[in-house]
């Protein structure tokens, strides 16, 4: 089971678009995926979902228990203040310890509305899933300018960045 995981709860987010262009550019290949989307997150989850409420919402254990499934993920990070958004770090302290994400293999794309394309998100990122166990694909995508770059119908309007998720996905799926 390959999961694309929305790195935001923000709506109508670009990261949203990529997750579903990227669940396209595996159809191509003739590969299944799902879709988990932040933004389904229980509003209140950090106090209802987590801690001493762990395993009681079912709202975000159908969330958890996507990811669990997941043997491969793909991680559409917005960049938010020189890393991630905090709601994707909230969702992975909320998941099962530490079974949830290990022995899991990951590919990550990054996005930014500067020049970095979510450089430092993905350094974090990667730092925090090898922690949990998750092998992480070298081959990471990075997309600056993305809102030049990527339209209201979720389509890359630059060459470079489509011949650079296609080129990822062959490795994610030798991975």
């Amino acid at each position: 089971m390959l999961t694309i995981v929305v790195g935001t709860n923000r709506p109508n987010s670009r990261a949203r678009r990529l997750a579903d262009l990227y669940a396209r550019l595996l159809a191509e290949h003739g590969v299944d995926s799902s879709v988990l989307d932040l933004l389904e997150l229980p509003a209140d989850f950090t106090f209802s979902a987590l801690y001493d409420n762990a395993g009681r919402h079912d709202g975000f254990n159908r969330l958890a228990e996507q990811a669990s499934a997941a043997d491969k993920l793909v991680f559409i990070v917005p960049e938010y203040n020189c890393s991630f958004p905090g709601v994707l770090k909230a969702f992975i302290d909320g998941l099962p310890y530490p079974s949830a994400l290990s022995n899991k293999k990951a590919a990550l794309v990054g996005l930014s509305s500067g020049g970095q394309g979510g450089l430092l998100a993905l350094n974090h990122l990667t730092d925090i899933l090898m922690y949990l166990g998750t092998a992480v694909l070298p081959q990471r995508v990075r997309l600056p300018f993305i809102d030049k770059h990527l339209n209201d119908d979720g389509e890359l309007t630059e060459p470079f960045y489509q011949t650079l998720l296609r080129e990822q996905i062959p490795h994610l799926l030798r991975f």
